[in-house]
């Protein structure tokens, strides 16, 4: 696979806010996607980034939005693996950038249509990088308008401090919050290459610039210095959701990175009520009035 040594340097060696049985699904989501450049319309057509804030103004024609619309409730769509750039602006490819659900909320904010914002969804996580930025940008644009994370399954990792920045998140009863940790994985090929007769000789300038390489085993210290990283991102993670749900520091904490499942989430305040899509959907629609 041409792409392997792209697609190594985003799934390993890096911290995930991603659940284990998800992670082997990065590499196959971000192939041949990561470093587009521009937004696109699900018709291939591009857009620049400085069109994505413009409405029409009196008397013009509808503006293209890249988001439904529904009695006053902009939905954007956030499902599959999350990586930091996608290029699209809704999901594709079974992953959702960054870029496009924050260009999405930018939009929507300002739209004079759009009364309050849903975000749809659906996924077990993704990448770190990204991540916190727009989690931060959710939050401080609470109040603006409503804003509902409704759940049409589940929320884990990444998705759910995505999910927590909102005003309030539902959760189906077969559905899932939590994961609030950090995952990084290192592969050592060195065995397998030194039975095919291969070896690989890393010629570096600094004694730490090969840590982490894939053809030869992790050392002490490498391990070290990848696990402060890890912890440094889950500690983060955890302040986030403790800010955003009101929850003690130590509570999330406590979690240990679990799931779980529709009314346990409720009770342990990372939900706020059980709910199918489509019964929160009304009940924001009965807030709005």
């Amino acid at each position: 696979m041409k792409n392997l040594p792209f697609l190594a340097q985003r799934l390993f060696n890096t911290p995930l806010a991603i659940t284990p049985a998800k992670a082997e699904m990065v590499m196959a989501a971000l192939a041949d996607r990561l470093g587009i450049t521009k937004l696109f319309r699900p018709t291939g057509e591009a857009v620049a980034m400085s069109d994505l804030g413009s409405f029409a103004e009196d008397g013009e024609d509808e503006p293209y939005r890249y988001y439904d619309v529904v009695a006053g409730v902009a939905i954007i769509p956030i499902s599959g693996t999350l990586v930091q750039k996608s290029g699209y602006m809704r999901p594709t490819c079974g992953m959702t950038g960054y870029d496009g659900i924050r260009a999405n909320l930018s939009m929507a904010l300002e739209d004079s249509a759009v009364r309050a914002i849903m975000l749809d969804i659906d996924s077990g996580g993704g990448e770190v990088a990204g991540c916190f930025d727009l989690v931060d940008a959710i939050y401080k644009a609470r109040g603006r308008k409503p804003i509902w994370a409704v759940l049409s399954e589940s929320a884990y990792s990444a998705a759910y401090a995505i999910a927590s920045a909102a005003d309030k998140i539902t959760v189906p009863r077969t559905g899932g919050t939590g994961s609030v940790g950090v995952i990084c994985a290192h592969v050592d090929f060195s065995k397998a290459l030194a039975k095919d007769g291969i070896n690989v000789t890393m010629i570096h300038y600094g004694a730490r610039k090969a840590d982490g390489n894939p053809y030869n085993p992790l050392s002490d210290e490498a391990l070290v210095r990848y696990q402060a990283d890890v912890d440094a991102m889950g500690e983060l993670f955890v302040k986030t959701v403790a800010r955003n749900r009101k929850l003690s520091v130590a509570a999330v904490r406590g979690t240990q990175a679990i799931t779980f499942l529709g009314v346990d989430g409720v009770e342990i305040g990372f939900a706020d009520a059980v709910m199918a899509p489509d019964e929160a959907f009304r009940s924001l629609l009965e807030e709005l009035g």
